[in-house]
């Protein structure tokens, strides 16, 4: 362990959010060279992109083990920790979160870079002020500065998901958990960013870009972002306080649960931290919380340390050499990290030791072994790995074949799969570019490494995307935003094919004045979309009932034999049974619910102008009877008459209302024809009503009243089979054993045999008129017997037929024994 005490070395310690690491960038400036180490590869890449905007891209170098930006005349270095040259001669050298001396894993690299690292004018080491008592026994003669808070970090208590403020950071501890946090605050509030420390910083800055954007309200991490990460980030929520270290679960020391719960606040700006359950092992102990809030934390009494200058001349001298134990008091041998555990695996090879018999061979199988596992395959098959690597660098040139990188290169440049493929073909195209950018690994590493790179450009892009497909349901997110605001707002905006759409994404469709959310949305957000569409919609809504309320008659419709009324395609009524056949009801439809009752009221006005227009025009004689039924001074035979008509939907029996046809006088008839009645021998009908479209409205009618009906018969049939069609009277045919006849010619045929007859005379009547209607002779035969004719003898053959006279059931006067005959017997008393 080699120290410099001539050379001055500052330590700036303190909590989050103190400034410390943009002290270290200002002090680098102003230096005309340096470096700073940092603890993440997305740290050291944030503050490259800010020193270059400083300073310029040629004089700014990022080096990491997967990515190396070393332009000729850089003089600024911005590195991962374990990629820091400590050979060049600069003038500054900083060391970021160097607490991380204390950790199990890498602990080692840090305590290294705290004893060797140093700056030829200036060096800083920036952590924790756990570190101190660690510094001044390590470090002689170095000045400490301590520095406060910026602002405020106070406990916001436990809140559950659904209730987190904004601008929160959720942080969880696995892969499966981020994502199942992710997923929760995608249903409830939109969406939100991800950010892991194995996402590739294109992934990383395009996620954190939605969030600085605004464009999601939410991140859910890793711990990754204890790590000085930079988002304006208001509350830090933990999703637990375990984690597992690699060896066991174990809680969050009290310094870590800090580290994290600080990212809250930026600058001058208070944050707040809690956890999402108030009691069990994710919630904070009334101590925990204390500490945090007063930054109070046990200081460090040891670090992790590992020979980080090891002797080279043999593997066993190399793995001697670091797995020595150090000398100083307060620092630990580190605990087998994978590089060493897998040059231990190597070197049991015999191959391995055959080839490695020269300190420039020793310090290649250790650069090897120092590839990381950014996989996560465990010490045996990482291993193997590796000791394929070092078998083609341990042999010919020295190069790995140009056809094995290209081959897993192509393999890995594969943009389909979901977010966990894409992140498994990162972090393995993350191993690759680790070997790319090894400059004697490969013949042509430039060429490789830019290859490289452009792989997980490719696959870092489709990863933002399937997590932000995944994870974030902009519609949501911007209706959650907006709802609420004022009148107006929310840019709603209907399409022609009645889609909804809310800044061009599809919320639903209205389909007259009825809004369905769109088929995708899922069952937490239905109540969302339908709440903001309500408050929306209005407006279109009472235009519409506006247009329905002056719409002209071609606008509506009843289509088929649905009881229903039509508006440009719409149904917005029901009909019911009302007092009479050609009086219905008429029902609004309930999606019209939704208008203002003035307007429905005018609706309602509109259609039943529309509905008695169309009722006066194709059934105008329904109508006029109906009127005639009503009449107080139309005499009592035509008014019975005139009911039964309109009750029978215009067409009945005769002998069902004898006695009240019997009692009409000349005027009466003379009437009913006028509203196009006929008096048949059998029935009494208009026959206006047996054509097609008076049809269709009758069967509407009737429908609407409640009758179940069969299927209608052919439009202008003479003659049905009667099995087949089911026809009744009510449709406007005579049952006649396994026929039936439309009643107008049944009425056409009684009329031709009395002008055929001669009083009572037997004849024969002329069968032709029959035959052409298809009527069959024993349907004839019913016929003539229903009309009041008896069969006579046979003459060649042909049958002839008597005139006896229809007879009709008498009916029997009304008994006096009822309240109607004592009511009339006391009007005769007391006239």
């Amino acid at each position: 362990m080699t120290r410099d005490s001539e050379r001055p070395v500052t330590a700036v310690l303190g909590p989050t959010n103190t400034g410390k690491t943009h002290l270290a960038v200002e002090r680098l400036c102003g230096h005309s060279s340096g470096m700073i180490g940092f603890p993440l590869r997305l740290l050291a890449r944030e503050v490259y992109d800010r020193v270059v905007k400083i300073k310029g891209a040629g004089q700014v170098a990022l080096i990491t083990g997967e990515e190396k930006i070393v332009p000729r005349d850089a003089r600024w270095f911005l590195c991962t920790a374990e990629s820091m040259p400590l050979d060049r001669d600069l003038a500054f050298v900083a060391v970021d979160e160097a607490q991380l001396g204390a950790d199990p894993e890498r602990g080692h690299v840090f305590t290294d870079r705290i004893l060797r690292a140093r700056g030829r004018e200036e060096t800083m080491i920036l952590g924790s002020e756990a570190l101190r008592p660690m510094l001044k026994a390590l470090v002689p003669g170095i000045d400490i500065l301590n520095r406060p808070r910026f602002s405020t970090l106070s406990y916001a208590g436990a809140r559950k998901i659904s209730r987190l403020p904004k601008r929160s950071a959720i942080v969880a501890f696995s892969a499966e958990e981020v994502y199942a946090v992710a997923e929760m605050l995608r249903r409830l509030r939109g969406g939100a960013a991800v950010v892991m420390g194995a996402l590739s910083p294109r992934t990383r800055n395009a996620q954190v870009a939605m969030f600085q954007a605004g464009e999601v309200d939410y991140l859910v991490a890793t711990d990754a972002i204890g790590m000085g990460l930079n988002m304006d980030v208001a509350h830090v929520a933990f999703a637990s306080l375990d984690k597992f270290d690699g060896h066991r679960q174990r809680r969050l020391t009290v310094a870590e649960m800090a580290q994290i719960a600080g990212r809250a606040g930026r600058h001058q700006r208070d944050g707040t931290f809690g956890a999402l359950v108030e009691e069990g092992p994710g919630a904070f102990t009334p101590e925990e919380v204390s500490a945090i809030e007063e930054h109070r934390f046990p200081r460090l009494d040891f670090l992790y340390w590992r020979d980080g200058e090891p002797d080279m001349s043999s593997i066993d001298a190399l793995v001697a050499s670091l797995e020595a134990r150090p000398a100083e008091r307060v620092l630990r041998a580190a605990p087998q990290a994978t590089d060493l555990a897998v040059l231990k695996r190597l070197a049991e090879e015999d191959w391995v030791r055959d080839r490695v018999r020269t300190p420039a061979m020793v310090a290649r199988l250790w650069a090897a072994a120092g590839l990381p596992d950014f996989r996560k395959l465990g010490v045996d098959p990482h291993a193997r790995f590796v000791g394929r690597l070092f078998g083609h660098l341990s042999e010919g040139q020295g190069h790995v074949p140009h056809a094995w990188f290209a081959e897993e290169i192509a393999r890995l440049d594969n943009v389909a799969g979901d977010v966990e493929t894409l992140a498994g073909r990162i972090a393995a195209a993350r191993s690759w570019a680790y070997i790319a950018n090894r400059p004697d690994w490969l013949a042509d590493p430039a060429h490789w490494a830019g290859r490289a790179a452009a792989v997980e450009e490719r696959l870092s892009d489709a990863l933002h995307l399937s997590l932000t497909q995944r994870f974030v349901d902009k519609r949501t997110t911007m209706l959650l935003r907006q709802i609420g605001a004022d009148r107006g707002a929310l840019p709603v905006v209907i399409g022609p094919e009645g889609e909804v759409m809310v800044e061009d994404h599809a919320i639903g469709r209205l389909e007259g004045f009825r809004f369905t959310v769109a088929a995708d949305a899922r069952h937490g957000d239905k109540r969302l979309l339908l709440a903001a569409a309500e408050r929306r919609l209005g407006d279109e809504r009472a235009r519409r009932g506006a247009a329905l309320a002056a719409a002209a008659d071609e606008a509506l419709a009843i289509e088929g034999d649905r009881p229903a009324i039509r508006w440009e395609g719409l149904e917005v009524a029901q009909l019911g049974a009302g007092p009479t056949l050609v009086r219905p009801r008429v029902m609004l439809d309930r999606t019209l619910d939704c208008l203002e009752r003035g307007l429905r009221s005018k609706i309602q006005a509109r259609l039943e102008q529309w509905l008695a227009g169309q009722l006066g025009r194709r059934l105008p004689g329904l109508v006029a009877l109906d009127t005639a039924q009503r009449d107080p001074l139309a005499p009592p035979a035509l008014r019975a008459v005139a009911a039964a008509l309109v009750a029978a939907g215009g067409i009945t029996a005769r002998s069902d209302i004898a006695a009240s046809v019997d009692s009409l006088d000349s005027a009466g008839r003379r009437q009913l024809r006028a509203h196009g009645v006929t008096i048949g021998a059998l029935d009494l009908f208009d026959a206006r009503l047996l054509k097609p479209g008076p049809v269709r409205w009758r069967r509407v009618l009737r429908i609407a009243r409640g009758e179940t009906l069969a299927a209608a018969p052919p439009d202008s049939a003479s003659v049905l089979d009667r099995a087949a069609s089911g026809a009744t009277l009510a449709d406007g045919y005579r049952p006649l054993g396994a026929q039936a006849v439309r009643i107008d010619l049944v009425e056409r045929i009684a009329r031709a045999a009395h002008d055929a007859r001669a009083g009572r005379k037997p004849f024969a009547p002329d069968p032709a008129l029959a035959i052409s209607m298809g009527v069959k002779p024993e349907t004839l035969a019913r016929l003539m017997a229903a009309l009041g004719f008896r069969t006579a003898a046979a003459v060649e053959g042909a049958p002839r037929w008597v005139w006896r006279g229809i007879v009709r059931a008498k009916v029997a006067p009304p008994s006096r024994d009822n309240a109607f005959a004592a009511l009339a017997g006391l009007g005769s008393t007391f006239g």
